[in-house]
Parts: C-alpha cells; sequence; structure tokens
C-alpha cells in the first residue's frame, strides 16, 4: 500500500490500480447520503470551487443514469475559465443511506463517452463516526497507468475542492 498525502481536507491512498479518498464531514450520515442521492442538491455542490455543475438527467435506481455537465464560471482559474467537463453516471448498487456503487465516464455534452478517457468504477461508503459521517471513496482505474494518470489531472485537488463545496452546503441545510 502506497500512502498519498493528505490534504487539510481529504485523505488519500493508492492499493494498486484503486485510489481511495476519506473525508470526515460534521453531518449525519442521512444527510450526506441525501446530498449524493437528490439532483436538487447535487447541483449546489458537486464540482470544483468556481465550477456550476448542470444536471441533465438524475435516476438514482440501480441501472440509472446520472448526466451532468460542470462548468467554469472562475474569471481567476485563467486556463480553465469557461472550459466544460460532463459526465456519465450508471448506478451499480444502492443501499440507503450506506453505500452508492457507479461507473463513472466522460462525455461530451449529449452523453456521448469520449474516446481515450477512462471510465472509473465507484464505491461509496457512508460511515457513521462519533455523530458524523465518515465518507470512504474507493474508485478504481483499468490500470495502474490510467490511475496515475487521472492524479496527474488533479483528481485529489478537484475532489478536496469539491468536498468543501459539499461540507459548506451540508452547514447551510442543517442549519
Amino acid at each position: 500500500m502506497k500512502m498519498s498525502k493528505a490534504t487539510k481536507s481529504i485523505r488519500t491512498q493508492v492499493e494498486g490500480r484503486d485510489l481511495i479518498m476519506e473525508r470526515i464531514f460534521d453531518a449525519p450520515r442521512e444527510l450526506v447520503f441525501k446530498a449524493y442521492s437528490e439532483a436538487d442538491h447535487l447541483a449546489r455542490w458537486w464540482g470544483p470551487q468556481g465550477w456550476e455543475t448542470t444536471i441533465q438527467r438524475f435516476d438514482f435506481t440501480p441501472g440509472g443514469e446520472w448526466r451532468y455537465c460542470m462548468k467554469c464560471v472562475d474569471k481567476n482559474q485563467e486556463d480553465f475559465f469557461g472550459h466544460e467537463s460532463c459526465g456519465l453516471a450508471v448506478y451499480q448498487e444502492i443501499t440507503s443511506p450506506e453505500k452508492i456503487v457507479y461507473t463513472d465516464s466522460f462525455t461530451d455534452q449529449e452523453g456521448n463517452k469520449l474516446d481515450g478517457m477512462p471510465e472509473m468504477l465507484i464505491s461509496m461508503e457512508f460511515v457513521d463516526h462519533e455523530g458524523k459521517t465518515k465518507l470512504v471513496t474507493r474508485t478504481q482505474f483499468a490500470t495502474e497507468e490510467v490511475l496515475k494518470q487521472i492524479m496527474d489531472m488533479g483528481v485529489v485537488e478537484g475532489t478536496s475542492s469539491q468536498f468543501e463545496k459539499l461540507d459548506a452546503h451540508l452547514k447551510q441545510i442543517q442549519s
């Protein structure tokens, strides 16, 4: 097991072709799960800081699809400003409020998978942790090389930024 760095909000490690990320949220497990299982919540926090997400399709059932596009709206992100990134998730397993398993692919705006971009198998566990929620995300890639490519693209930093947005959203809906 190769350990990776821990940022201020996320702990990561690599096991072969799997990237494991953990983050503790100061919210009950049911609420964190709800933030992932309802389109109106996802649209408010999904994506890194400075990006907005549009949900194109959302069917939160096994075999159901979630299509979305993110757009950078932060002019301070210079090279990324105006850039769009779309994805397609297909849910494999859902156990409320404990687990979500899905495949995730990069797509164009119409939902067509992009050639040369990886498909990932993502398993998320929502664990009660001293009155809070520990979210454990395991992302499996086809090869260790593909995992390295995605890590070089900044997946850990992007996920950490996204988790900060989720944390703020959870605080807002709890108040």
